[in-house]
């Protein structure tokens, strides 16, 4: 938009707005405090003298009256009228305008979204959004950078003077020896061709546009693990019921670089079992030996079978996993620590080891997710309780693998709450001294939050 020279302005004062011009006092850099000009095409006519300037008196606290269209809609900014903010505000050399109040005067229709902070302004072939405290305004679709944010002032939203102007094609003039600012709103009459001899403007300062920072996920979540599988020397394929799966993880930035740290922990809950026709033995080649059988289990260090009475077998895992993104969306690659452990007399266990993880990307309604964790080698010592080789120790190690595949899908698009299904599993295999291989696996669903 062309900016107006003094002469200009004096022409619209006096032709388009009936006030008495008065050129900028000496020292006031009046066409820098410009957001836009207000342009008017004068008819030539004979008109009466114009009225004597009006007096606004002294704004208080930076508020300063508007004249919209020769009406005083806005003449005293210290009173409210149907409880909205009479007067426009100076915000960092910025002209902010009561939003609400002024596109209501052009006939748009202007609705609030107060859990978003967002305004949306209607009108037969204009629409304006804008967010409070983002600086920014979309006109038809189309983003453009503001250099103040809107803001609320008295319960009303205030936007600078360049909403009012780009998006309603209105013209804004600011006043400064009479401290008053004046829109003009002309739907019907295009604006007219600039002067034949414009006066010199400075060349446009392209405005930054604000850098966004990608959105970065923070969540917990905890899942039921429906009916898993269990398959070891305590469980040939027994169902298992209470058992649960709780993991978090954090996306942040160091040294320039993009990571993630996360945390996982699942409980495993299966019965042992011991068959209804067992025998007085579990050793091989006895007479009604029930060797083999639910109720015999392969001891450490494959050194045979004993018996164990039926109970009720429970096992935790836990990792901690650290890793840096390698692609988008949300890969990683990183390292992890393990803990292994449960509630039949072996020693907890644990090791480092690696893996692949793909992060859920809750900024979208519905994602998937999914990792693979490889532990060489996760170990502790074994201390023989009973038998020939009471007090021997013996070292005991697994390789296991973990895995996990799911989805997400939110619950709303500002409720932090998200659905979480999926499947989840892991794989331990006979490092050193170990009875037998196993594995756990399950489905799974639950709920889980963003932050």
């Amino acid at each position: 938009m062309n900016r107006l020279s003094t002469g200009a302005l004096t022409a619209i004062l006096i032709a388009g707005l009936g006030l008495t011009a008065v050129a900028a006092p000496s020292g006031q850099a009046s066409q820098g405090n410009i957001r836009h000009q207000a342009i008017a095409q004068a008819t030539p006519m004979a008109s009466p003298a114009p009225p004597p300037p009006m007096n606004f008196g002294s704004p208080p606290s930076g508020q300063i009256p508007i004249l919209f269209n020769d009406h005083h809609v806005y003449s005293r900014p210290d009173v409210l009228k149907q409880g909205r903010v009479l007067a426009a505000l100076v915000r960092g050399g910025t002209i902010l305008i009561p939003l609400r109040s002024m596109f209501e005067q052009m006939g748009a229709t202007v609705s609030f979204d107060a859990g978003s902070k967002t305004v949306d302004v209607t009108k037969p072939g204009s629409d304006v959004k804008v967010t409070v405290g983002v600086p920014q305004v979309v006109i038809n679709g189309e983003t453009r950078p503001l250099d103040v944010p809107p803001m609320i002032y008295q319960g009303q939203v205030l936007v600078p003077v360049r909403v009012i102007s780009e998006g309603m094609g209105a013209y804004v003039q600011w006043v400064p020896d009479k401290r008053l600012v004046v829109v003009r709103y002309l739907p019907a009459t295009p604006p007219p061709p600039p002067p034949a001899t414009p006066a010199p403007t400075a060349a446009p300062v392209a405005t930054p546009v604000p850098v966004v920072a990608p959105y970065q996920d923070h969540f917990v979540a905890g899942d039921y693990i429906l009916s898993p599988k269990v398959y070891n020397e305590f469980s040939p394929g027994n169902t298992g019921s209470s058992s649960y799966a709780l993991r978090g993880a954090f996306e942040f930035n160091l040294i320039n670089l993009p990571w993630m740290i996360e945390g996982t922990f699942e409980k495993w809950q299966y019965p042992h079992n011991v068959a209804a026709n067992f025998g007085p033995s579990c050793v091989v080649g006895l007479p009604g030996s029930s060797a083999g059988t639910q109720g015999c289990v392969t001891v450490i260090g494959g050194n045979g079978q004993t018996y164990v009475p039926a109970f009720t077998v429970n096992e935790w895992n836990g990792d901690g996993r650290l890793g840096l993104k390698i692609a988008d969306p949300r890969i990683y690659i990183g390292v992890g620590y393990m803990v292994h452990t449960g509630n039949y007399g072996y020693p907890s266990l644990n090791g480092i080891g690696f893996g692949l993880e793909k992060l859920p990307d809750l900024d979208q309604t519905f994602s998937l997710y999914g990792s693979a964790w490889y532990y060489p080698s996760v170990k502790g010592n074994y201390t023989v309780a009973s038998g020939p080789q009471a007090g021997t120790v013996l070292p005991l190690a697994y390789s296991i693998l973990r895995y996990q595949v799911g989805a997400t899908l939110g619950l709303g698009k500002s409720f932090p709450l998200f659905l979480d299904l999926g499947f989840i599993g892991d794989r331990g295999k006979n490092k050193t001294n170990a009875p037998v291989d196993y594995t756990h696996n399950g489905g799974y669903v639950g709920l889980g939050i963003k932050f």
